[in-house]
């Protein structure tokens, strides 16, 4: 079983539960704030009829749509990652490490959504994804 934490499909079902956590939190947030705000959830239409919510509440539900944005790159680059073979320490590591980031980027936006605190952990998960994009393309020039 810890073999399996030491591949890059690990931390793809780690995000993925993350992901499941959030919609959680999600719609245990929402209806109940939907109950309060008098909103009929058969009368919703888009977004903009969900503006009577507290802030807090449409931090949760857009973090989560967040999580299927970015995160999709990052999917496809350790799936590529794994496929292609490039497994070492080192790529398992940064797969281990976005998922963190974006575990932090969620509880950030979720509880405070302080955008300046927000921008620099999205930015180092984007560097993250570079550097692992590079070690693949590297790899692909190299073997």
């Amino acid at each position: 079983m810890l073999d399996n934490l030491n591949n890059v499909t690990s931390p793809i079902l780690a995000l993925i539960l993350w992901t499941f956590v959030m919609w959680f939190w999600m719609y245990m947030t929402r209806i109940p704030a939907m109950r309060a705000a008098g909103i009929d959830p058969a009368k919703v239409k888009g977004k903009e009829d969900l503006g009577r919510l507290p802030q807090k509440v449409n931090w949760i539900a857009d973090n989560y749509n967040h999580l299927h944005e970015q995160p999709t790159v990052f999917y496809a680059l350790a799936i590529y990652t794994h496929l292609v073979g490039v497994i070492d320490p080192i790529s398992v590591a940064l797969c281990w490490i976005y998922v963190g980031i974006r575990v932090v980027h969620s509880i950030v936006q979720a509880t405070s959504n302080f955008v300046p605190l927000r921008f620099y952990i999205f930015a180092a998960g984007s560097l993250v994804l570079m550097i692992l994009a590079g070690r693949n393309l590297y790899a692909l020039m190299v073997y």
